[in-house]
């Protein structure tokens, strides 16, 4: 029986790109190579695709390594070189010539996470991971998944939505606005984008102009929530109608919050899986996830992401994300691990779960 061929996508347009490349280098390793043959495609930070040896060349790079000893300048510069004089290894969209049978994007944040490449994929025809395009699109921002939560029962932090234009065109009633609604500590966050880029934690309304500035560069949205004081616990969940829920782990951060230096850096964060709470809190969760992940019409993957308030019980959500992490220290594997569901396993659920989507 021939291999399937899979096409990885990776890289991308958003400030995610590192995280991409490591998390599709973590799936090139464990893919099962009885089952799937790999064709990866590398999408740069400019949106060139290519394939064959500059693909091939990001996707052996050891990123992880890479963020932790120099500088993101030289990282950039490094995979700009690589692209460099490579129009041979452009690839031509020629998706049914290549023979792939299935698509497997792991490009985190925007132009890959928000529905546009699952929207291309579809017009090729192509099944692909994860949730579809409406799913994708209404998840990555942070303002419209809140209000689906809500809808659905689910508590949420007290936040506002900002347009990014009018912040900048008149800075002034907003910063009122804010200072007047929102006690110190409350993060500032950009919509749309996840690994925590861009997010300020503000213990001084001093600081909040250059948060908000720094903000208003990465996304024409912003969010500014309530700080809680709590327990940061994430769940993952697998499957399309009738999804499982993985327990919680929890993550301890190294330093003010759980912020990307936090996450890909430093490495001084602390992850309890599972999370240090009882089973009644557990079980809470697993439900809450799993309505959450209905309610947007999630299919594949999704990570749920929740805090639980000091001294009660209280469950309150924070955001999902759809094309979760697979790095060392990300949590929807480990979570999946905790489960019963090892990651080679994983990878070949998750491509499975895409065909029966697509055949249904």
């Amino acid at each position: 029986m021939p291999s399937t061929i899979v096409a990885l996508l990776f890289g991308g347009k958003s400030p995610e790109h590192e995280i991409s490349i490591i998390s599709a280098n973590t799936i090139a390793r464990n893919i099962d190579e009885k089952k799937y043959v790999l064709y990866p495609i590398y999408v740069s930070r400019k949106g060139s695709w290519f394939d064959g040896r500059t693909a091939q060349e990001v996707l052996d790079l050891d990123m992880s390594e890479l963020l932790k000893k120099q500088p993101f300048a030289e990282t950039r510069d490094q995979l700009r070189t690589i692209t460099e004089n490579r129009e041979n290894d452009l690839f031509r969209f020629d998706f049914q010539q290549k023979n792939i049978a299935i698509a497997f994007p792991v490009l985190h944040g925007t132009y890959g996470e928000d529905g546009k490449v699952q929207g291309l994929l579809e017009v090729f025809g192509i099944p692909y991971t994860g949730c579809g395009v409406q799913t994708s699109a209404m998840a990555i921002d942070k303002a419209a998944t809140k209000l689906c939560a809500s809808a659905a029962g689910l508590a949420v932090a007290e936040y506002i939505t900002i347009s990014s234009s009018d912040y900048l065109i008149d800075p002034s009633p907003v910063l009122t606005m804010i200072r007047e609604r929102f006690p110190v500590p409350f993060f500032v966050k950009p919509a749309n984008l996840g690994s925590s880029i861009g997010i300020s934690k503000i213990h001084d309304y001093n600081a909040l102009p250059k948060a908000l500035e720094t903000a208003c560069r990465l996304d024409s949205k912003i969010i500014v929530e309530e700080a809680i004081n709590g327990q940061e616990v994430e769940v993952a969940l697998l499957g399309n109608e009738n999804p499982i829920a993985s327990p919680a782990g929890e993550i301890e951060p190294g330093s003010d919050f759980y912020d990307y230096t936090d996450k890909y850096i430093s490495d001084t964060a602390m992850l309890h899986i599972p999370a240090r709470i009882d089973e009644q809190v557990q079980t809470m969760l697993k439900e809450s996830a799993i309505k959450v992940y209905k309610a947007l019409g999630c299919s594949g993957m999704a990570r749920a992401d929740f805090f639980i308030e000091n001294g009660s019980s209280n469950i309150i959500f924070s955001e999902i994300n759809t094309i979760p992490g697979f790095t060392g220290i990300s949590m929807y594997p480990k979570l999946m691990e905790l489960s019963g569901i090892g990651l080679k396993e994983l990878i070949d659920k998750l491509l499975q779960l895409a065909l029966e989507k697509s055949a249904a």
